[in-house]
């Protein structure tokens, strides 16, 4: 059923991210491993992060289960109800960030130094100045996701990384001085504005009634468990790129980088996969057939994305590295550095791939209280392995998988009522099998240079190819999708 829809919805996604990973390799060409590179990072960063960390989640485990059960004209009146709400917090959430500024800065880049540091602490004024667009925008596109517009969800994002490639062009153009930063601040306003008018475009038309239509939101606690369920998720990698950063300048920005090759197959192939699943759970009964098996097509959709993810960018990192940060200022050293980091966080696809899908079935219940004692535990792990000392890069990364398998683990055990029926252990292990094999293989490609990615893509099809033929549910989709008919056996 959403599998028709993910292909248009991977396209749309597949370009935004194109240009967002043009957006970091431009920032890596103009500024490399530096401090600079760390409170730009900062800059861009934080208005989508916060947004995502407190409401953006929220608003997708809230309000989509809600929307399932009311009518257009309440759909209305409960989008405009949380849409004021949310633009006063923007402000409100702005004005603390100006603040308090410093001491984000501090926290997000302990490496910052002197000069940096207040670069850090000036560059969070466009970030706060940037925040109510992004909540507003955050809410427009649950509402089209909803509508199932995922062309309207995907392509506000385009708008948005084109303007911030076109200001770090210019800056890159230009040695850096004190008007680099309004250009840079300048960008990051133009592109939140830009992808807010086009949400806006596209939203349905408001309903014309004779009188107020009456829309009821769900009570404070539940709003509060989805937000620190979605929002301590995210807290795990910001955590980590805090650590790796107190080892000094420029390592704040090498993490981030290799975080990014971590994170587009996550946000690409698998958070799509559980975007796309929502909808078609939450129309379907708690304990119904259909749930079971719009729930075994995402585990085993998300699970076999993840593998393939998993065996080409731990076997051809450096290639990968290469290819999209091996410009401009950037030093061979940093390369091997964000090629090593990567292929060990790639990892953590694993579990975040079942963590995606579970949190749809707890959303879908209104379970989301689990989930926030899990990612808190992850947290407090992640939090006390740094208070004893853990800095090195390598070290935070395979320590954010193991907290992230940790949450996976405590999430399953949870849910495991609920998912009879839904997780087809025989048709998980092939993939993974298979990605561990190919992994194994990656002493032998040292110094393929350009030809890894073809390579890597092999090596993902390959793992993709395992998944299709194991699973009898996802070859019938497939089938359906191309509209193929099923062979009959002869009598």
């Amino acid at each position: 059923m959403y599998l028709r829809a993910g292909v248009l919805s991977l396209g749309l996604l597949l370009f935004s991210r194109v240009l967002g990973l043009l957006r970091e390799s431009a920032q890596a060409a103009a500024f490399g491993s530096t401090g600079v590179g760390d409170a730009v990072i900062v800059m861009f960063t934080l208005p989508d992060l916060l947004v995502g960390m407190v409401f953006s989640g929220a608003l997708s485990y809230v309000l989509l289960p809600l929307w399932a059960q009311q009518s257009p004209a309440e759909q209305q009146r409960s989008q405009q109800k949380v849409a004021y709400a949310l633009t006063i917090m923007g402000v409100l959430l702005g004005g603390v960030v100006w603040l308090l500024r410093e001491v984000l800065v501090q926290a997000l880049a302990p490496g910052l130094q002197g000069a940096l540091k207040t670069l850090g602490s000036d560059s969070l004024l466009w970030s706060a100045a940037a925040l109510p667009l992004a909540m507003l925008a955050a809410l427009w596109a649950t509402r089209l996701q909803h509508e199932r517009d995922f062309v309207g969800m995907y392509a506000g994002s385009l708008l948005v990384n084109a303007a911030l490639v076109a200001g770090v062009l210019v800056v890159a153009r230009m040695a850096w001085s004190a008007s680099a930063l309004p250009v840079l601040g300048g960008a990051l306003l133009l592109g939140g504005a830009a992808r807010l008018a086009w949400l806006y475009v596209r939203l349905p038309e408001a309903v014309q009634l004779p009188f107020p239509a009456a829309a009821s939101l769900p009570k404070a606690s539940i709003w509060l468990w989805a937000a620190l369920s979605s929002g301590l998720l995210l807290l795990l990698p910001l955590m980590a790129r805090s650590l790796a950063s107190t080892t000094g300048e420029g390592a704040l920005a090498s993490f981030n980088y290799a975080w990014k090759l971590v994170e587009l197959p996550l946000v690409l192939a698998i958070q799509l996969v559980a975007s796309l699943a929502f909808p078609a759970i939450t129309r379907t009964g708690p304990d119904s057939a259909e749930r079971a098996q719009a729930l075994q097509m995402a585990f085993v959709l998300a699970w076999a994305l993840a593998c393939a993810a998993v065996a080409a960018v731990a076997t051809f990192s450096l290639p990968m590295a290469q290819l999209l940060f091996g410009w401009g200022r950037m030093s061979a050293g940093g390369l091997e550095v964000i090629a090593h980091w990567s292929a060990l966080g790639v990892w953590s696809l694993l579990p975040q791939a079942l963590i995606a899908v579970l949190l749809t079935v707890m959303a879908a219940r209104q379970r989301m209280h689990v989930a926030v004692w899990a990612y808190a535990a992850g947290a407090l792990a992640l939090g006390l392995a740094g208070w004893a000392g853990l800095a090195s890069g390598a070290a935070v990364m395979l320590a954010l998988d193991a907290a992230l398998s940790g949450v996976a683990l405590a999430l399953l055990a949870s849910q495991r009522k609920s998912l009879k029926g839904a997780l087809d252990w025989p048709t998980l292990v092939v993939p993974l099998s298979v990605c561990i094999m190919l992994v194994l293989t990656k002493s032998w490609m040292t110094g393929v240079g350009v030809w890894g990615l073809p390579l890597a893509g092999l090596y993902a099809l390959v793992v993709l190819g395992s998944a299709l033929v194991s699973s009898p549910l996802l070859k019938a989709r497939l089938r359906l999708l191309a509209r193929i008919p099923a062979k009959t056996s002869k009598p």
